[in-house]
């Protein structure tokens, strides 16, 4: 008797860590505004530990569907293959060109950017620039980022000619920022907080419209995105909750601290 209530005793604890305990994986872009909601997450609900990883929208489904994660992080729209996925849109996004701030080019059109991922334009005097060689900045596989890239540039991976693969936003700004002749893409929102901290990089205009958050907010940006967080089925306990206040206006200042669009 003594036995079945220690080990009843030791379920019911085990299950309360388990319930004080969210695990977070995915996408680098969603990253940063999940841990400063987590913060002010757990200051409302004390022993509640928000962990938060990376490693791509792709790892974040995969997780998700595995069970190895409570929630993911994709910075996209679901595919039709996850139809299964359970989705809560955070914010809003968009991607575009980074330059460093030194690079001459002020506009690039989509066909130049296509012929300079592919390998076909190789040096920045042929659309504009000085007599110096493109480095190539590239996202790894399964970052959301690159999809979206590819999707709006209609180009395969295989056809790009990169230079330097990258994983994070974070990874391609200090790259572009650390290398004059290099370009790259990353989120908008990412794009202006380092440009806001002085990184010496530039976004450029896409199809004559600034690449800002603002542009993103009324729908004129042509590259742009939903910021979400998916489960493998309907949420429950601290989970619910914890995502009821990450998609709540309650955390519209931090959305927008980051340089993203709220959706309130």
């Amino acid at each position: 008797m003594k036995l079945a209530f220690l080990l009843s005793l030791f379920v019911s604890q085990a299950l309360y860590a388990a319930d004080k305990s969210i695990t977070l994986t995915g996408s680098s872009t969603i990253a940063p505004l999940i841990m400063e909601m987590g913060k002010r997450f757990e200051k409302s609900h004390p022993g509640v530990k928000v962990d938060v990883q990376t490693g791509g929208s792709s790892r974040g489904v995969k997780d998700t569907r595995e069970g190895t994660a409570d929630i993911g992080m994709v910075s996209r729209s679901t595919n039709p293959d996850e139809p299964e996925l359970k989705v809560f849109t955070l914010a809003k996004d968009g991607v575009s060109i980074i330059l460093h701030k030194d690079n001459k080019v002020q506009v690039l059109s989509s066909e130049q950017i296509i012929k300079i991922y592919k390998g076909e334009i190789k040096n920045w005097k042929d659309v504009g620039g000085k007599d110096a060689p493109i480095t190539v900045v590239n996202k790894a596989e399964g970052r959301s980022t690159l999809e979206l890239f590819m999707h709006y540039f209609k180009v395969k991976n295989s056809e790009i000619k990169a230079s330097v693969v990258i994983g994070d936003n974070a990874q391609g700004i200090k790259t572009v920022a650390g290398n004059p002749n290099s370009i790259g893409y990353v989120s908008i929102g990412s794009a202006e907080a380092a440009i806001q901290d002085k990184t010496p990089i530039k976004l450029l205009p896409m199809n004559g419209i600034a690449a800002t958050t603002e542009a993103v907010k009324k729908g004129t940006f042509p590259i742009s995105r939903p910021l979400n967080l998916v489960t493998k089925s309907d949420p429950n306990g601290m989970i619910k909750e914890f995502i009821e206040f990450a998609t709540s206006n309650k955390v519209n200042d931090l959305v927008l601290e980051q340089f993203f669009v709220t959706i309130h």
